[in-house]
């Protein structure tokens, strides 16, 4: 199972650096039509990490960042760069799920302990 789900993350990885560098190159039907598959991945990797604690975490995190890079992406091709705030809604989420993980879960699961149904 974890070398399955390695090749997916790795899949996802590939998913998000074609949207950056569409973003980064200015193809904008490819850059938008990107956010599709590397979002439905980065979802259902946090779905199917859900029973381990710290992978659920770090993948919410990672889902939000995705989020916000997407957005980000579209303001720039369509608005002017305007999104940029709706963008930080989703960075700032991203860093207090990680946050929280860090700064009151983590400590908790010093004795070993990953699973959410403790």
């Amino acid at each position: 199972m974890i070398k399955d789900i390695r090749k997916y993350e790795n899949l996802h990885i590939a998913f998000w650096l074609v949207k950056d560098a569409c973003w980064c190159l200015l193809f904008k039907p490819l850059g938008m039509f990107m956010i599709i598959p590397t979002l439905y991945v980065a979802i259902d990797i946090t779905w199917r990490s859900r029973d381990v604690r710290n992978d659920l975490f770090h993948n919410i995190a990672v889902t939000l960042w995705i989020c916000a890079n997407a957005t980000w992406m579209t303001g720039e091709f369509f608005f002017d760069d305007h999104f940029r705030p709706y963008a930080m809604v989703f960075f700032t989420l991203g860093l207090i799920v990680i946050g929280y993980y860090y700064l009151f879960l983590a400590r908790k699961l010093s004795d070993g302990s990953e699973f959410i149904s403790e």
